[in-house]
């Protein structure tokens, strides 16, 4: 069986309601879900929320929500590992044991159903643990630069001031949109970001964390951006 869960709590603090505030003319979360849909790779695809509101939403838009999230779950410092743990277990208990799990966000509008289907197929076809969505740094992070408390600059990696940037290896860093996993991986509290994982590469213009109202605001105009270029 193959589960996608997608946690959405109610509590975000820094942009309220963020799971299900309209984003390009539909609730956030909706555009998870249809991504999910879409690849068809599921049997189930669960919202894990502690909230009803959600929860509607949720289910409006194709997905199930067969639960509420306990409360020990729901709070600022809940980790990710855990709530999927829940959901598995809940599975398991239900009657049907899931062998991959993704992990997918509820704030990843750029997500596809073909990035999905490239994760479960590294999942399939080698042996990793974990399949996750990354992207490259825009600029070589070797030659970033620290600011201290006098105002001063400086170099976090100074041997490298007189490098040309084409000479300095590429760095990645996680996407923050999907991670495919093993059942029993998730539940061994295995980290994801690991020698065990694959990365599912993404371009840069289909990335953008959104935890503040800047970055709603510029994930906004990417995302109109690209639909009207027909590039997303």
């Amino acid at each position: 069986m193959k589960l996608a869960v997608i946690p959405a709590r109610g509590g975000s603090k820094r942009i309220p309601r963020k799971n299900i505030r309209s984003f390009c003319g539909k609730p956030m979360i909706a555009w998870s879900i249809e991504a999910a849909l879409e690849s068809a790779c599921f049997d189930r695809i669960i919202v894990s929320t502690d909230d009803q509101e959600i929860a509607e939403t949720a289910r409006r838009y194709g997905a199930e929500v067969p639960f509420l999230r306990p409360a020990e779950l729901s709070d600022d410092h809940a980790g990710t590992m855990p709530v999927i743990a829940h959901a598995i277990e809940w599975q398991r208990q239900a009657g049907e044991a899931p062998e991959a799990v993704c992990c997918l966000y509820a704030t990843a509008p750029f997500v596809r159903g073909e990035d999905l289907k490239q994760g479960l197929n590294l999942l399939d076809t080698t042996d990793c643990d974990y399949a996750f969505s990354v992207t490259s740094y825009a600029f070589p992070i070797q030659r970033a630069l620290r600011i201290d408390n006098s105002g001063k600059t400086g170099m976090y990696y100074p041997e490298h001031a007189g490098t040309r940037s084409q000479d300095l290896e590429e760095a990645w860093h996680d996407a923050g949109q999907f991670y495919w996993g093993r059942a029993a991986t998730w539940l061994a509290g295995t980290t994801v970001l690991s020698a065990s994982a694959s990365p599912v590469v993404l371009p840069r213009y289909r990335v953008q964390d959104i935890d503040t109202l800047e970055d709603w605001v510029r994930a906004e105009l990417m995302f109109t951006a690209l639909k009207n270029t027909a590039v997303l």
